[in-house]
């Protein structure tokens, strides 16, 4: 069943603060394979000109999807996670993330289609400070596949 279309545009409230960790950064780093010392040690990324460590530019998925579990469990929504698969993922930075941040998410529902029977799911995802000031956008595509049909 189609997506209904009159989510589009449909804000979700902020979520609570997540505190931005150097052990966290540097787990993240490992995980991904990134050795970069501005991701471990705050006097290399202090050499870089960075107040801290700052984390690889992928890390603030696990945030912005989290907080994406707003839509993704939205009762009204319909949408079946059973089916979900991850279609693509960018990042606009206004500035790095570094160890200390204390970052809310805000999740907005962008765009809605269907195609050959798929529900193709556009959140964005406008990332702030604890001061109020933009941080990231991320964009997340998920694409609910199309229930298989049985054949007679």
């Amino acid at each position: 069943m189609a997506l209904d279309q009159s989510f589009v545009g449909r804000t979700y409230p902020p979520t609570d603060p997540y505190e931005v960790g150097r052990e966290k950064i540097r787990e993240f780093a490992v995980a991904v394979g990134d050795a970069n010392p501005a991701y471990a040690d705050p006097a290399a990324a202090q050499a870089l000109g960075h107040r801290d460590v700052l984390a690889p530019p992928t890390f603030v998925f696990a945030i912005t999807f989290k907080a994406a579990g707003q839509v993704i469990e939205d009762p009204q929504l319909g949408l079946d996670y059973s089916r979900v698969v991850h279609g693509d993922q960018k990042f606009a930075y206004t500035r790095p993330v570094y160890a200390g941040d204390r970052l809310t998410v805000t999740s907005t529902i962008e765009a809605i289609k269907s195609m050959a029977g798929n529900d193709i799911l556009d959140i964005r995802g406008e990332v702030h400070d604890e001061a109020g000031e933009h941080v990231v956008t991320a964009w997340t595509k998920l694409v609910a596949r199309a229930a298989a049909t049985e054949e007679a």
